[in-house]
């Protein structure tokens, strides 16, 4: 039986950090000292040591904002992670120290935890992926290398083996009609698997990966049915891979037999240098391809048709995420992990700053709703109170309500969509030229009636551009002046500037597009 499965948390959560401080934090409960004290409460607190349970299985109760609602699981330190809404707006989500589906009411605010018989005792597995269809959850799982089928009207499990390697992770799983696709993470390809198999010994057909050695990241499928994904080695660069499954898919079927090399009917673009960690991958309705680089602050927009990215950059973490009372940590990030598109937003989650944004594509602008609860185990936070990050991991959108889960605070939770933003703010214009060594200005209004924190950002490298503001906090609507200069040093090229206003609740962006010349 594979021991990595918590293990694999810890490679999310600690090694993608830009600091380094946070791995001295959350050791993997799989590494503990067998001498450790573990006082038996009957509970599924007992599969971690004492001193371990306030970090993986809660610090407190649920707690709410004027946007965001939590909702405590009645089992205790149940770790939820993935989590999707059916078509009649049930929210389920997986547990991954009790094997269990389970399935919320928004309606009755109820929770039903279904027994799973196959579960072996005392066991923990990561569950990243999951999707729905038709009256099935269909979601990945780590440890036992497996997909599981949940039978939402039978209330039945079916567990179907991942043939793999033993350092395999079956991870995001989308269901593409009688298909089903995988990314195996670390072994670094996709798999389909057919649902229609009758055969006993299941089989898979494999993607593999252009790069030896690499992870596959998250993927999603276009509009012309290609299967985009990733492929990549920590902060040492990668791919983004075009696959065309339809014309695979045609080959195989009028050519049975034949030798093919799956890669044929791939197309491979670099990734830049500056992309540490694409988790995140989705595609909007215009084609473009958006990933989400967890190492970092950065979210990044691919245009297949000239074949270049475009860099974003969230604000900088809450001070109260990471705490620094250590002051170890020089250079704090938001870490955008998995995506989603609806329409012309991109959803995705920040793991450090402990918040699920929505950036509007069109505009260019971002909300990002801060979760009220923090597990100061998680960070640097000492005696701090109201400290750390919840591991939001898994969410889903459905209408107007972002699900998500808190792995280690044993809550699921929504962002309400429609209620209206306290705190507003619009920029004089959206785009800006500067020569090298010159200064541009505009003017940013924020409307509000909260304590605001002033807070910009550039996506250039070094200190190309300053950005010069007469005020860092605000307490009512005002019109604020901005300067933004270009050094004389300052690479020629088009950047982006975030201009933020965060309250306690949220905060909210405006991106301007800055241009250097000569």
């Amino acid at each position: 039986m594979k021991k990595k499965g918590i293990i694999v948390a810890g490679f999310f959560a600690a090694i993608l950090l830009s600091s380094a401080v946070v791995v001295a934090f959350n050791p993997s409960p799989n590494q503990q000292n067998s001498t450790e004290k573990i006082t038996i409460t009957g509970t599924t607190a007992d599969n971690f040591p004492d001193s371990q349970r306030s970090q993986f299985c809660s610090t407190g109760q649920a707690k709410s904002t004027q946007y965001v609602t939590e909702y405590k699981i009645p089992t205790e330190c149940t770790q939820p992670l993935a989590i999707k809404v059916d078509d009649s707006g049930l929210v389920y989500f997986v547990q991954t120290n009790t094997g269990k589906i389970a399935k919320f009411d928004p309606s009755l605010e109820t929770f039903v935890e279904y027994p799973n018989p196959d579960w072996p005792e005392k066991f923990r597995s990561m569950m990243w992926g999951i999707d729905y269809s038709f009256g099935d959850i269909w979601y990945t799982e780590d440890s036992l290398n497996s997909i599981w089928k949940f039978s939402t009207t039978e209330e039945k499990y079916t567990r179907v083996s991942y043939p793999t390697k033993e350092d395999s992770l079956p991870q995001h799983i989308r269901i593409i009609g009688n298909k089903i696709l995988i990314n195996d993470f670390y072994e670094g390809k996709l798999s389909l698997y057919d649902q229609t198999q009758t055969s006993s010994e299941k089989t898979y057909t494999n993607i593999p990966s252009p790069i030896s050695g690499s992870f596959a990241g998250g993927f999603d499928v276009d509009s012309s049915g290609n299967i985009w994904y990733t492929n990549w080695l920590l902060r040492q660069g990668g791919a983004l891979i075009k696959f065309d499954y339809n014309s695979f898919n045609d080959f195989i079927s009028t050519n049975t037999g034949k030798n093919v090399t799956v890669l044929d009917f791939s197309k491979t673009f670099n990734l830049p240098a500056s992309i540490g960690a694409p988790n995140g991958l989705s595609v909007d309705k215009n084609g473009n391809v958006w990933l989400a680089d967890t190492a970092s602050s950065n979210f990044y927009k691919f245009d297949e048709s000239t074949k270049s990215y475009t860099k974003y950059s969230t604000p900088i973490a809450p001070l109260a995420t990471y705490g620094n009372v250590t002051g170890i940590i020089k250079i704090p990030v938001s870490q955008p992990y998995w995506t989603q598109i609806h329409g012309d937003k991109l959803y995705f989650n920040e793991q450090a700053s402990n918040a699920l944004a929505v950036f509007d594509i069109e505009n260019e602008s971002l909300i990002e709703y801060h979760v009220p609860s923090k597990n100061p185990n998680w960070a640097d936070c000492g005696d701090q109170s109201d400290c750390g990050i919840a591991q939001v991991f898994g969410f889903d959108v459905a209408g107007d309500k972002i699900w998500f889960t808190e792995w280690v605070e044993n809550n699921i939770g929504k962002v309400d969509l429609s209620k209206p933003l306290t705190t507003e703010i619009s920029s004089s214009t959206k785009q800006l030229t500067i020569q090298k060594g010159d200064t541009a200005s505009l003017n940013v209004t924020v409307s509000t009636n909260q304590n605001v924190e002033i807070l910009t950002k550039a996506t250039s490298e070094f200190s190309d551009i300053a950005i010069k503001t007469p005020v860092s906090k605000i307490s009512n609507s005002q019109t604020i002046p901005i300067s933004i200069s270009a050094s004389e040093s300052a690479l020629p090229g088009i950047y982006k500037v975030v201009v933020s206003a965060r309250s306690a609740d949220v905060t909210v962006s405006e991106f301007i597009t800055v241009t250097i010349t000569q």
